[in-house]
């Protein structure tokens, strides 16, 4: 079990909370033509985000990843070890719950600064943040 966070283009997600689901639900169903891990499928600001997630939080696989006797060399950098799901208009992150206060704070705060949404995934009614701090009702 994972503690789950999303952030997506701002400019592709619906704006109602009922219709942003449904739209989750089909991103996350991950029926793209790629591999999921490689960055540069997505938006400019969806990478911008990632590029500067990955500095606390690296990806378990992909091009990033760190290296393995590094990972077993440092418990901290090992229990930040994210695994992400790369698609178009969104990033799916799932996190070590030991760092979902820390990673649930950074997210946001990157979402904000990229100008990508933020979704809380693993909360009921989790929230859906636009980048100007409007909640998705």
């Amino acid at each position: 079990m994972s503690y789950d966070l999303m952030v997506f283009e701002k400019t592709k997600a619906p704006k109602t909370r009922k219709e942003f689901l449904e739209w989750y639900e089909k991103q996350t169903e991950w029926g793209e033509d790629h591999d999921y891990q490689t960055i540069h499928v997505s938006s400019p600001a969806l990478q911008n985000w990632f590029l500067e997630m990955k500095e606390t939080f690296p990806p378990m696989n992909g091009e990033y990843a760190p290296d393995f006797q590094l990972l077993a060399e440092n418990e901290d950098l090992d229990r930040h070890v994210t695994d992400y799901s790369i698609g178009r208009e969104i990033i799916y992150a799932a996190f070590s719950w030991s760092t979902a206060q820390e990673a649930y704070h950074l997210t946001k705060s990157l979402a904000i600064k990229h100008d990508v949404g933020f979704f809380d995934v693993s909360e009921y009614n989790g929230d859906i943040i636009l980048p100007d701090g409007t909640k998705l009702k």
